[in-house]
């Protein structure tokens, strides 16, 4: 048995989320405030039994966000869907009567639902409010607190998709239209759970939560996992096979206390309190006891935890390990803690881990989740790691999205056939899982791009592509296909571009009888290659035709060539000195690459990257990028196709960039931009548009690249 769908409607930041699980290991990818503790905490309210009573004490602000004040009169709604039941004989009494969708003699299928709603009372009124009575649905809905009128009800045996909106305006009411149900359809909705059939009481489920401070943990007896375990076995321990041990623990706590110094002490002690304020008011008795505990738990739970690093011979309590090796300890004894409960008798074993990879080497979270494997338990466990994402199954995938006031939930394999989801596994190394966690993606075909585009973005706007949200991620190759299938309105919901090379010719690629045979050679490749680009954005425009997620942005001919061909020769022509040792070669390469004519510097800044190869020949062009540099139009379209939206105060802090190198330039001081800095706070007050902000570029530094960005968007 396993959770199969989790459906969150108005949780938190879940307007509406439908995850997705698997048997076997579950991985919960999102950023930052995404909902993965939310998420975790709803399934909690419904499988741990610890949690159950916070089930009962739900409040306005467990209501989604997006609801805003309007949250009254709305349901919380939070349904967990098990699937592959046992067909034993407790496991079909449970779901049969409490949460199982019954189709033959047996279920397979079985449904758990946590609803929080208003009270029957306030449902009856709003089911007898006449169709488009506005006023009166504002009378009620007025009136209803959390704490009189609301309540929170299990059910089983639902046969509905919660996340359908017209399954939830049928169950809770159309509020636009005021339209509420007299009655609720058990059938399909759910028929009550009797307290005594809890499913929180026939599983084993455990929660890890994330490592913050396990040194602060291990000292809490409320916390610390090595008590927890001590506890759990204590109770195992036959008495007659401790009573020798308490034996010997009473006998030395007798010895302790008739020692000569420790009965001196207490001599001391009464005379003194005797000589203080008289017999009449000193204790009638004083003793000083050993309390060293021989009940089997007391002396048991005594115990403390020693541990030496790696490589190390000293053993040192857990406040003496580096964080990564209290961490470690921490997550193990957890662990541990889960075995010991799945050794009892439940139906299914439910292990939840949030974020374990803090201050866990790299190759300790690739080992320990390549190997966190307890056969007929299923796992599921949330992280920020791509170490740890690098060996999950992109079939057991959940990426969480953060948006306004809600999340968005995205199964990155739904649709895929299975060698469509094996490519995209091919992929995944701890590089390009990346993407996985990126809010936009570029996805280029070689080393020069990968190198070159993040340094130009920086020095020419003042801006990171990490500060922008998008991964770069070099597929090394021009099969993009493989990864970009992810973006689709099927998966994830991110614009994705495309960055390659058309490789139009550079020359005139007629065969003449007076070329030589290395000159024929020569016009053959370039034809070839021309050939090749034409083929390959005739297959690239069939692949995102339709997709609004992915789009393509060709380079006229190369990486390289466009870039010389936007103006950037001079950056070429620094590192000649690197590339060439031969004067006469020098002189001609620079004289080749000041040319006009494409054929001419195209050929040489192609050879130079050939010979240099074209990552490190990027690497030293790397040196020379400034806020001058031109960054081609292609790439700028790239980017900002792959974040829909640019915020008024970043497109602010790019225009104060500019504006400031353009100062650092001007060497005649005759630029003026004082008005301009007073429209960047008109525009930020939204005062001025962008258009505005844009005409007042226009008429100090006309020319700059800056506005090819600004038009764009």
């Amino acid at each position: 048995m396993y959770i199969s769908k989790v459906s969150l409607i108005n949780y938190r930041n879940f307007a509406n989320a439908k995850i997705i699980l698997n048997k076997g290991i579950n991985t919960i990818i999102g950023e930052n405030g995404s909902g993965k503790t939310n998420l975790f905490r709803a399934i909690r309210l419904l499988l741990e039994d610890a949690s159950i009573q916070y089930a009962y004490k739900l409040t306005e602000s467990d209501f989604n966000r997006r609801l805003g004040n309007k949250w009254k009169g709305h349901w919380i709604i939070i349904s967990i869907e098990f699937s592959e039941l046992s067909h034993e004989e407790a496991v079909q009494s449970l779901f049969i009567h409490g949460t199982g969708i019954a189709e033959d003699d047996y279920v397979e299928k079985a449904t758990y639902n946590l609803f929080f709603r208003p009270k029957a009372d306030i449902r009856k009124k709003l089911s007898e409010l006449e169709e488009g009575d506005t006023e009166g649905l504002e009378d009620i809905l007025s009136t209803i607190t959390i704490q009189e009128n609301y309540e929170t009800f299990f059910t089983g045996k639902s046969t509905v998709d919660f996340n359908d909106p017209d399954v939830y305006k049928e169950l809770v009411g159309d509020f636009e239209n005021v339209i509420f149900p007299e009655t609720i359809d058990a059938s399909k909705y759910g028929s009550k759970i009797p307290h005594q059939l809890s499913v929180s009481k026939e599983v084993s489920f455990t929660f890890i939560q994330a490592l913050r401070d396990v040194v602060s943990d291990f000292h809490n007896n409320r916390t610390n996992p090595l008590l927890t375990l001590l506890k759990n076995k204590s109770g195992e321990i036959n008495e007659s096979d401790y009573q020798p041990i308490s034996d010997l623990v009473d006998e030395l706590n007798n010895k302790i206390e008739q020692l000569d110094d420790v009965q001196n002490i207490r001599k001391d002690i009464k005379k003194t309190i005797q000589d203080a304020v008289g017999l009449t008011y000193s204790p009638s008795s004083m003793s000083i006891k050993s309390s060293v505990p021989s009940d089997a738990d007391k002396l048991l739970q005594s115990l403390k935890l020693f541990i030496g690093e790696p490589d190390e011979d000293y053993e040192g309590g857990v406040h003496e390990l580096s964080l990564g090796g209290a961490n470690l300890i921490f997550l193990t004894l957890k662990l541990l803690e889960f075995k010991y409960r799945k050794a009892k008798e439940t139906f299914a074993n439910f292990l939840v881990i949030e974020e374990p990879e803090a201050h866990i080497h790299n190759h300790i979270q690739k080992t320990l989740f390549d190997k966190l494997d307890y056969g007929d338990t299923q796992i599921i466990y949330s992280t920020h790691s791509t170490q740890i994402s690098e060996v999950s199954n992109v079939e057991n995938i959940n990426i969480l999205a953060k948006k306004s006031n809600y999340a968005e939930v995205y199964q990155p394999s739904v649709g895929l056939t299975p060698e469509n989801i094996n490519e995209i596994q091919r992929y995944l190394d701890a590089v390009r899982t990346n993407l996985l966690f990126a809010k936009g993606v570029l996805l280029v075909e070689g080393d020069a791009e990968e190198i070159l585009i993040p340094i130009m973005v920086k020095q020419i706007y003042g801006i990171s592509l990490d500060e922008l949200g998008i991964s770069l991620i070099n597929i090394r190759s021009t099969g993009f296909e493989n990864v970009a299938q992810l973006f689709h309105e099927d998966r994830i919901h991110r614009r994705c571009s495309i960055i390659t090379d058309l490789d139009d010719a550079i020359c005139d690629t007629t065969i003449t009888d007076d070329d030589s045979d290395r000159v024929k050679k020569y016009k053959q490749r370039v034809e070839k290659s021309k050939k090749s680009g034409l083929e390959r954005k005739t297959k690239l425009d069939n692949f995102i035709k339709d997709n609004d997620w992915l789009n393509v942005f060709y380079a006229t001919h190369t990486f390289e060539v466009d870039f010389v061909l936007n103006n950037n020769d001079w950056a070429v022509r620094k590192i000649i000195d690197q590339v060439y040792v031969d004067e006469e070669t020098k002189k001609l390469a620079e004289e080749e690459l000041k040319s006009k004519d494409i054929a001419i510097y195209g050929k040489r800044v192609l050879t130079m990257a050939k010979q240099e190869g074209k990552g490190w020949f990027a690497i030293m062009l790397g040196k020379h990028i400034f806020h001058r540099t031109y960054i081609p139009e292609y790439i700028i379209d790239a980017i900002v196709f792959a974040k829909d939206s640019y915020s008024v105060e970043l497109i602010s802090d790019i225009v104060r960039y500019r504006i400031k190198k353009n100062i650092e330039a001007d060497d005649e001081k005759k630029l003026d931009f004082s008005s301009c800095i007073e429209n960047i706070e008109k525009y930020r007050r939204s005062s001025i548009s962008l258009i505005d902000l844009i005409l007042e570029i226009e008429k100090i530094i006309p020319n700059d690249q800056l506005l090819t960005l600004l038009r764009k968007l």
